[in-house]
């Protein structure tokens, strides 16, 4: 199988009102697409849903929790709970990048937030799906690549940040609607003249100013339909995409990554309203988790009024821990679930991320698992259930979590492996080894300590080297990578 990079700068919804329009096409357009109608027929739906740093802890379900999160409860009783699930760095860009390539990002360079890109080189699951006959279609917060080289725009958009322009609708998203970056959690494009971390929303937009960031498609800036809860906007685009698919009775993928509850923090009084007993930045952090929960309890119930909940995956998760204390957030709102650390650290609190898979016609309800699985897993996953092989051998990170789908023992073929900002760590069963900046190695044993607070690494000091060996195979491996050693030397990219 080879990815023709052809096909992949297809359509491109420019706003909510060429959607409506293209939406309003008759039912007869699908006899177009038949010749891939039927060659996916059968496949399932993929919704690969993420939040933006998400606690372990700020899940409804989780013992002692202050969120409120009444449907991730519901798709938690109804599916299977991964309650050992790593997102493959501790902020938001390398994360993002793993679940699309089933690598670690600093194979290719994506070694923090805002920092690379997601090269032209790496198979995405997007194209992967695209060849297979998937409709493909993300929506939100991208933080892989800028998405436009003409105008200012987020962290890095425009002339001064071309050289990492590297758009959703390259790398295999016919649908997209997307930021580069982080937009406030309530009226996206606004922020108030003094801005901040959090706030009200704003009560008069002429007291506003721009946030600096835009919506854009393949075909340009989106301007419309933005005002309110930004997950229902992200979601506004997203649903529609989905039912245009079931109509076409087309298989397809959604991503689908929400910017909440990523600063700033924002929400309307009707999502504050559970949270009065807390203080005004409490209930605007999870003011903003409810909210999104709330789409999530609306994009489920779609999938069911569609007739099409029983063949489609669901996978919720977030990228990387809460937000840590600093100088102006001296007690953040995040939860981590008693998890020792938060965003940015190799601990557990910044890497461990609650995730739920959903799939009623294959996930046996209420079940939880303990294995330790990661957000590279995803692809190797999917493609698996798909019966599709990757196209070539580059190295892959992740590993198939299809028995644990169908309720069987998971026996990791790899171990997990983790290096950000001078911090690494590995996973191998229930040991983990771990190294902050400028420490010595520690080893944790998980299962009985994910809180991290006993350090075994004298008392097994064999463990502690075979496992530190198998993280520099793994360095040298990347280094590897990094070098353009995964790339043919000739193709179409």
């Amino acid at each position: 199988m080879s990815v023709r990079h052809s096909v992949l700068r297809a359509r491109c919804f420019a706003s909510g009102a060429a959607l409506a329009i293209l939406l309003a096409v008759p039912f007869a357009q699908a006899a177009a697409k038949a010749e891939i109608v039927d060659a996916a027929a059968g496949q399932p739906n993929i919704v690969l849903l993420m939040t933006d740093d998400q606690g372990w802890g700020d899940v409804g379900f989780r013992p002692g929790a202050i969120a409120r999160t009444p449907n991730l409860d519901a798709m938690a009783r109804a599916g299977l709970r991964l309650e050992s699930f790593h997102a493959a760095a501790p902020v938001c860009s390398p994360t993002r990048g793993s679940v699309l390539t089933g690598r670690h990002p600093l194979r290719y360079g994506v070694v923090a937030a805002n920092r690379g890109h997601l090269p032209r080189e790496e198979l995405t699951i997007a194209e992967l799906l695209q060849e297979a006959g998937y409709a493909t279609g993300f929506f939100g917060k991208w933080h892989l690549g800028t998405l436009t080289k003409d105008v200012e725009d987020s962290v890095r958009g425009g002339p001064n940040g071309a050289e990492h322009y590297s758009p959703p609708w390259e790398h295999g998203f016919e649908v997209v609607f997307a930021t580069e970056a982080a937009v406030p959690t309530y009226d996206p494009m606004l922020a108030p003249p003094k801005g901040g971390g959090w706030w009200p929303p704003v009560a008069d937009p002429r007291k506003a100013v721009p946030f600096g960031a835009a919506y854009w498609s393949a075909a340009g800036r989106v301007r419309e339909d933005l005002a309110g809860d930004d997950s229902r906007v992200v979601m506004d685009r997203a649903i529609p995409f989905i039912e245009q698919a079931a109509m076409e009775a087309q298989p397809f993928l959604a991503v689908i990554w929400l910017h909440a509850p990523h600063m700033p923090w924002v929400a309307d009084s009707e999502h504050r309203l559970p949270y009065a007993d807390q203080s005004e930045i409490a209930q605007l952090y999870f003011g903003s988790i409810t909210a999104l929960d709330e789409q999530v309890g609306r994009l489920r119930a779609r999938l069911r009024e569609l007739g099409i909940a029983e063949n489609t995956l669901l996978w919720f998760t977030s990228d990387n821990g809460p937000e840590r204390p600093s100088k102006s957030l001296t007690q953040p709102p995040g939860r981590t679930g008693g998890l020792r650390g938060y965003k940015r650290s190799l601990y557990e609190g910044g890497i461990r991320v609650p995730a739920i898979l959903e799939w009623p016609g294959r996930i046996v309800g209420n079940r939880v698992s303990d294995e330790a699985a990661v957000s590279s897993d995803v692809l190797p996953t999917v493609l698996d259930l798909l019966e599709q092989p990757m196209p070539d051998s580059r190295p892959v990170d992740g590993v198939s979590l299809r028995p644990l789908v169908e309720g069987r023992p998971l026996e990791r073929s790899r171990s997990i492996a983790f290096e950000y900002a001078g911090q690494l760590a590995l996973i191998d069963g229930d040991y983990k080894l771990v190294r902050g900046a400028e420490a010595e190695f520690e080893l944790y044993h998980l299962g009985k300590d994910r809180g991290e607070s006993i350090d075994l690494a004298s008392q097994h000091p064999e463990v502690e080297r075979r496992m530190g060996e198998q993280l520099m195979r793994w360095r040298a491996s990347v280094r590897q990578s990094r070098s353009g050693a995964d790339y043919p030397e000739h193709g179409d990219r």
